[in-house]
């Protein structure tokens, strides 16, 4: 029997070229390599770039918590708001407390010239009688608004015809009690002295005032007037409280 034609055709061949063990070897030697050095550049160039945006990084989070920094950066405007906040409180602080000083000092100035307008209204219309020589005219022991402070005054005349100048001095006594006991204490004034010394024709007052411990209740006080070179009291006068 007859064979087909395309049965009888030879087969196909194939012819590759031969490489050596040795050539293949030192082509993927070169290949790691390649790769090996590709992959270390990346590496550095990571890192350089990494440990820059670190150093960056914690200059800037360490910048806000550094004390100079933060009050000539962050709150410089805040601190120089602060300090004249602080400046103005004090200028009107100094002024509220001259302010009261001034009214204290106007308010007592102002019950001197009211006693005083009223006594020569008095004296003018006849309603009031001055007796030769000195005497008290008024005497007044208050409670001030402050805690344990009281004030007194004493306003004293000299009648007559053509008087001379009065020259004398004044003790001021208070009558206390505390703790169930009762003492007398006796002022001083001004320069620690223990009288008040007093030189006037017609008319002479004074206004002072003192403070108590606490627990200490005020009975009343007594005022004492000598004249200069005796020792003996010329005049007394008690006021209790108002």
């Amino acid at each position: 029997m007859f064979k087909k034609k395309s049965e009888l055709l030879p087969e196909r061949v194939i012819i590759r070229a031969y490489v050596s063990w040795k050539t293949r070897l030192l082509i993927v030697f070169l290949v790691s390599m390649l790769l090996a050095m590709l992959a270390w550049g990346m590496y550095e160039a990571g890192k350089r770039t990494a440990g820059a945006v670190d150093a960056a990084s914690l200059a800037t989070l360490s910048e806000p918590y550094h004390v100079a920094t933060c009050l000539q950066k962050k709150r410089s405007e805040l601190c120089t708001q602060l300090a004249e906040l602080t400046r103005q409180f004090q200028i009107v602080q100094t002024t509220n407390e001259d302010l009261a000083r001034q009214t204290r000092s106007l308010s007592k100035e102002n019950n001197r010239l009211k006693e005083e307008l009223d006594f020569f209204e008095h004296v003018m219309t006849g309603n009031t009688k001055i007796d030769n020589g000195v005497s008290i005219h008024q005497f007044n022991l208050k409670k001030d608004a402050q805690p344990g402070v009281y004030r007194y005054s004493v306003s004293m005349v000299q009648g007559g015809q053509r008087p001379k100048d009065f020259n004398g001095s004044l003790k001021f006594f208070v009558n206390l009690q505390q703790n169930d006991q009762r003492k007398t204490v006796l002022l001083t004034n001004k320069n620690a002295e223990k009288s008040f010394s007093i030189s006037f024709k017609f008319y002479h007052r004074i206004e002072e005032s003192f403070k108590i411990p606490p627990d200490t209740i005020v009975e009343s006080m007594k005022v004492q007037v000598f004249e200069q070179g005796d020792s003996q009291v010329k005049l007394t006068q008690t006021a209790e409280p108002s």
